[in-house]
C-alpha cells in the first residue's frame, strides 16, 4: 500500500477523544480523566495524569459517544507501553482484552 509504513495488522484511528480510565488492579483509584489519541481494532493509546503506570496493569476504558447513533465504547485492555510525557504525564499504549 502506498504511503503505508507501518507494520500492523489494523490501521489506526486517530481520536484525540477525552476518555476515563480506570485501573482496575488499584480500586482505590476511581477513574482518571485521560486523552485516547488514537484507536486500533486491537488497540489505543491513552495520555494520562500520571508520571508512569505499570506495565501489564489492566485497565478499563470508556469513551463517551456524542452521537446518538454510536453507542459508548467500553473496553478492558492491558497495558503494554508507557511513555513518560511532559508535566507528570504519560502515554501508555494498550492491548484490548475485551469490549463491550
Amino acid at each position: 500500500m502506498l504511503g503505508y509504513d507501518d507494520k500492523r495488522n489494523f490501521y489506526r484511528m486517530m481520536v484525540n477523544s477525552p476518555c476515563e480510565v480506570r485501573l482496575l488492579d488499584q480500586p482505590s483509584v476511581t477513574s482518571l480523566s485521560a486523552v485516547c489519541r488514537d484507536i486500533s481494532a486491537t488497540g489505543m493509546s491513552l495520555e494520562l495524569d500520571l508520571p508512569s503506570i505499570e506495565l501489564g496493569a489492566s485497565v478499563a476504558v470508556t469513551i463517551e459517544s456524542n452521537s446518538d447513533q454510536i453507542p459508548t465504547l467500553e473496553a478492558k485492555a492491558k497495558v503494554v507501553r508507557c511513555e513518560a510525557g511532559e508535566d507528570e504525564t504519560c502515554l501508555i499504549g494498550v492491548e484490548i482484552t475485551d469490549m463491550k
